[in-house]
């Protein structure tokens, strides 16, 4: 049953609105059922005054109603992965034990972690997860667990980057997504100047500006955006810094400039992109083609366990989401109860995104030209085929998903930024507006270099740079989620509270991430042991991670000891 071999027919030809009527039921009954049980375990008090209303600074803390906070998290988090990362898993593995992992993923690990996240932070004043541990955990946990997340932003921004500039050079649309994209962007500057400014209703201003995202879309067809090649730098370079220059503003000036209302925007946006796919799966009469389950082993020699859960990463957990849970989102719940939309239920909205980004491939036949297209472009051509029962263009229909597909990332470019500038804020003790610059000048800096860089795989093929750290990205984002649970149940359990629907779900995602990283790491670790050892920077990270995951599992053992859990931490 080696990669590719097994193509067996069961499955094929399901009905997709079958499968999907199935997920929303599942996720239906997750969010009414399993989080009304966690709101009452966590007991939630609308009567509580949260970080957001007791500080509210105007900057970062901003106590938000729990809709217009809903659009801006789900932007925040629902970025590349939850598209990227099923469609390679549907490819490599079939699309069984792919929608398995969303599903049970989403509902019982992903959600939750988001969810008790999102109240840790609110119940410690708007405090980082780091800073959690710092509490519960001690000040060497503290540092560990802050370079751990720091290291993992930088993969988030370098990987989605290299996607975002991917499209942008998309040889069809011929730059329509790079300007449509940049007009979305200042759009959403416009849209917060108006709010902040002229005070407008948020339901006239979301009648104004969403229409003109559509127009964005329509006229950057015909005012594509190119750039040229200057001398050695191609235009994917160049494009990559640019989009990294935008990080570094998006990163330092006020939420309500730009990411409140650029990420309520895309949340509108992303709900379009949810109802296209929820057409195409509930009314498009599309039936699944692509085999339910295709082998063990990948074509790319990776095996199902444990690559399967890193590959498909945001789709069912990430780890990107517990920063933005208590980096960003805390410092602007308005009431304790709206953790649970935002937290638990932004969650499986990102999993049914997971699901309809699955649905582009399961279309497809296994010889289908298409699937050997990047995965942005299979998830555009999927999107435009549901939506072209309408009526609508297929040109405007690719470009609207391939713009969806960069809004995604947006959203998450430049909160990693911002959250990367706010963790070296914290390991540094830097403050000020000159704190704020040199943050987040030393978060771009190892992104710039490695986009900069040209990629090869083994045979020596240049290949993008996201491909090249797709699984380590992966596996260093499911190894963060499990940490920051590793976090949250030394916190549950030092406070006499019921902690083992955390520890489990950690205790699965601990074992399956640091062995993806090791097999991904132990040929590198075998030249070493042998005395030829090659600098090869993502390994020598990868390597890093797997030493800072066990000296914080180490740590957690220490303090939950019962001798040593009296004891004042040192």
């Amino acid at each position: 049953m080696h990669g590719g071999l097994v193509t067996g027919r069961f499955g094929a030809t399901m009905p997709l609105i079958v499968i999907a009527l199935g997920v929303l039921v599942l996720f239906s009954g997750a969010y009414l059922g399993y989080g009304r049980i966690l709101a009452r375990l966590f007991q939630l008090d609308g009567r509580r005054t949260t970080p957001a209303c007791r500080v509210n600074d105007g900057v970062d803390f901003i106590p938000t109603k729990p809709f217009f906070l809903l659009g801006q998290h789900f932007s925040a988090i629902t970025a590349a992965g939850p598209i990227v990362g099923p469609i390679l898993a549907c490819l490599w593995f079939g699309w069984g034990p792919a929608i398995l992992w969303i599903v049970l993923g989403a509902i019982f690990i992903g959600a939750l972690h988001d969810f008790s996240s999102l109240v840790a932070s609110v119940r410690h004043e708007g405090r980082s997860v780091a800073e959690i541990v710092k509490l519960h955990m001690g000040p060497q946990a503290y540092v560990g667990f802050l370079l751990f997340m720091w290291l993992s932003l930088v993969y988030v921004i370098t990987a989605f980057t290299d996607l975002t500039s991917t499209a942008f050079l998309d040889p069809e649309l011929g730059g329509g997504v790079a300007s449509a994209s940049t007009m979305y962007l200042f759009l959403g500057v416009v849209m917060g100047v108006v709010l902040r400014s002229l005070r407008w209703p948020l339901w006239v201003t979301t009648l104004v500006f969403l229409p003109l995202v559509g127009c964005a879309i329509w006229f950057g067809r015909d005012v594509p955006l190119t750039l040229p090649t200057l001398g050695a730098v191609s235009p994917k370079v160049l494009w990559n810094w640019l989009l990294l220059g935008y990080c570094f503003l998006a990163s330092i000036v006020p939420v309500w400039l730009l990411l409140q209302p650029r990420g309520y925007l895309g949340g509108w946006f992303l709900y379009c992109v949810l109802a296209a796919g929820c057409f195409g799966l509930f009314l498009g009469g599309e039936r699944a083609q692509y085999p339910m389950y295709i082998g063990w082993v990948s074509p790319e020699g990776l095996t199902l366990f444990p690559f399967l859960f890193v590959t498909i990463a945001c789709g069912a957990c990430s780890g990107f989401h517990g920063i933005v849970s208590s980096g960003t989102t805390s410092k602007q719940i308005q009431h304790e109860p709206d953790c649970r939309p935002v937290g638990y239920g932004a969650m499986l909205l990102e999993g049914f995104v997971a699901i309809i980004a699955l649905a582009t491939v399961m279309i497809l036949k296994r010889t289908d030209v298409t699937a050997e297209l990047s995965p942005g472009r299979i998830y555009a051509d999927g999107l435009a085929q549901f939506v072209s029962r309408l009526g609508i263009s297929l040109t405007f229909a690719r470009t609207f998903a391939l713009l969806a597909f960069t809004t995604f990332i947006y959203d998450t470019l430049d909160v990693a930024t911002r959250l990367g500038r706010h963790i070296l804020q914290e390991l540094t003790g830097w403050t000020g507006w000159w704190g704020r610059l040199g943050a987040t000048v030393a978060t771009l800096a190892l992104p710039v270099w490695f986009v900069g860089q040209t990629v090869t795989d083994s045979s020596g093929q240049v290949i993008p740079a996201w491909k090249a750290f797709w699984v380590l990205f992966g596996s260093s984002n499911q190894l963060l989620a499990a940490l920051t649970l590793l976090g949250l149940t030394v916190w549950r359990y030092r406070s006499r509270q019921p902690w083992l629907l955390l520890g489990i779900p950690m205790c699965l995602m601990l074992v399956m991430t640091v062995w993806a990283l090791l097999l991904t790491v132990w040929p590198w670790l075998q030249q070493a042991l042998t005395g030829h050892l090659s600098l090869n920077l993502e390994h020598c990270v990868g390597s890093l991670l797997i030493l800072l995951a066990l000296s914080l599992v180490m740590r957690a053992v220490y303090v939950t000891y019962p001798r040593k859990a009296r004891r004042e931490l040192t």
